[in-house]
C-alpha cells in the first residue's frame, strides 16, 4: 500500500507538470489573445487520452495475459513513441515564449496577477476533477456490488464513455463563453453525482450509463471553461506556471475521492461512503457556482 500510494503522489506530480508546461505551449503557439483553440485541444487531448486508457486498460486486464501488468508496458510503449513528435515543436515553442515577452507590463515589470480572478476557476476546477475521481472510485462497487458485473471490460467501456461524451460536448459548445461553460459545468455536476449515487442505491444500469453521460457532459464544461477563464487571465510570461499550478488543483482533487470512498467504506461501508461524497462534491459544485457567479467577469471566448 506504502509503494501504491507513494506511485499515485508521484505519478501525479508528473502529470501536473508535464500537462502544465504543454497546455502552456500550445496556448503560446497559436498567436493572438483568442486562446480558445488552445483551450479546446489541450482539455480535449485530456480527455481522449483517458478515454483511451480506460478501454484499452479494462479490455487487456479482462481479456489480455498479465492484466497487472501488461497494461504499464503498453502504456510506456505509447509514451515512447510519442517522446520524438515533441522535439520538432520545441523552437517554435521558445520563439513564442521569446514573444509574448513583450506583452509584459511598463518598463519590464511583470503585471501583478489578478488573484480574485483565480478563485472560480480554480474552485471549478477543484470540484470537476473531484467529481470525476468520485466516478473513478464509486463504477467498480456498483458494477461489482449491485450489479454483479465483474467483467473489466465493462468498467473501462463506461469511463470511455464518460469520456467521449466529454470529448464530444466541448466540441459541441466550443463557441460558448469560457464563463457560461463553466457555471454550466458546475450546475450540471448536482444531477450526475445524484445519478451516480442513485445507479448504487437502485441497482440500475440505466441510472449509471445515463448518469455517466450527464456527468462527461458536465466535465466537458467545468474542465473547458475554467481551464479558458486561467488562460485568458494568466499573465503571458508566466503562463505555464499558473497552468501547472492550475493542473496540480484537478489531479489532487481528483485523487481524494479515490482515498476518501475507500476509507469510508472500510469504517461505514460504501453506501454511506458514496452518498457521503456525492453530497460533498454537489456542495462544493454550489459553492464554486456562487463565487464564479460574483467573481467571474463575462469576458466571452477566450
Amino acid at each position: 500500500m506504502p509503494r501504491l500510494v507513494g506511485g499515485r503522489i508521484v505519478s501525479g506530480f508528473a502529470i501536473g507538470i508535464a500537462s502544465g508546461t504543454c497546455t502552456a505551449w500550445l496556448a503560446e503557439l497559436y498567436p493572438g489573445t483568442d486562446k480558445s483553440r488552445a483551450s479546446l485541444v489541450a482539455s480535449g487531448a485530456n480527455f481522449i487520452g483517458l478515454a483511451a486508457g480506460a478501454l484499452t486498460a479494462g479490455l487487456l486486464a479482462q481479456y489480455a495475459a498479465k492484466p497487472l501488468a501488461l497494461p504499464y508496458f503498453v502504456y510506456l510503449a505509447v509514451l515512447v513513441a510519442s517522446v520524438p513528435s515533441c522535439g520538432g515543436h520545441a523552437r517554435r515553442w521558445k520563439d513564442a515564449r521569446e514573444a509574448s515577452r513583450t506583452s509584459r507590463c511598463v518598463h519590464g515589470s511583470a503585471c501583478p496577477p489578478a488573484f480574485a480572478r483565480f478563485v472560480a476557476p480554480t474552485a471549478t476546477a477543484f470540484g470537476t476533477f473531484a467529481f470525476i475521481g468520485f466516478y473513478a472510485a464509486l463504477v467498480p462497487s456498483v458494477l461489482i456490488d449491485a450489479l454483479h458485473e465483474t467483467n473489466h471490460a465493462v468498467g473501462g467501456a463506461l469511463l470511455f464513455e464518460l469520456c467521449t461524451v466529454a470529448v464530444m460536448a466541448m466540441i459541441a459548445t466550443r463557441r460558448l463563453p469560457s464563463r457560461a461553460a463553466m457555471l454550466y459545468g458546475l450546475a450540471l455536476l448536482l444531477p450526475s453525482a445524484t445519478m451516480l449515487v442513485a445507479a448504487q442505491i437502485f441497482a440500475s444500469m440505466p441510472t449509471l450509463v445515463i448518469g455517466t453521460a450527464l456527468g462527461g457532459i458536465a466535465s466537458a464544461l467545468g474542465y473547458r471553461g475554467s481551464l479558458q477563464v486561467v488562460n485568458q487571465i494568466a499573465p503571458p510570461h508566466q503562463r505555464a506556471e499558473v497552468i501547472s499550478s492550475y493542473l496540480i488543483v484537478c489531479y489532487f482533487s481528483n485523487s481524494l475521492p479515490v482515498f476518501g470512498v475507500g476509507v469510508i467504506s472500510r469504517v461505514s461501508g460504501p453506501m454511506i461512503a458514496s452518498v457521503a461524497f456525492g453530497c460533498t462534491i454537489a456542495a462544493f459544485a454550489l459553492i464554486a457556482f456562487i463565487t464564479g457567479v460574483k467573481y467571474t467577469p463575462r469576458i466571452g471566448p477566450v
